[in-house]
């Protein structure tokens, strides 16, 4: 299965789409970007989705993981899909939550 989606997290509310797709974009075209956004503040959550048009380009742009943004080490990992609520647990949260809702 080809993995071209990137969770990207951990940095700053005042990074945007425009300095995202700036720093992503040497590694190959963006197909999407998706900045998660508090529907409430209307403010970015700190995180977003990446979807480049090749895995290789998901690959590469890997390596920012972990680099200094505004004091904040930034999360670059590959995007995990959703399960459909088939498997076991039903609706449970997963582990390693901060009790937050999302």
């Amino acid at each position: 299965m080809q993995q071209n989606k990137l969770y990207v997290g951990n940095f700053p509310y005042s990074v945007d789409e425009d300095q995202l797709r700036d720093m992503f974009s040497p590694y190959g075209e963006i197909e999407e970007l998706a900045l998660i956004m508090d529907r409430e503040t209307g403010r970015s959550k700190g995180f977003a989705f990446i979807t480049f048009a090749t895995q290789q380009a998901a690959e590469s742009a890997l390596e920012k993981n972990g680099i200094d943004l505004s004091g904040r080490a930034l999360r670059v990992n590959m995007a995990q899909e959703k399960s459909g609520g088939g498997g076991r647990g039903g609706r449970r949260g997963g582990g390693g939550g901060g009790g937050g809702r999302w």
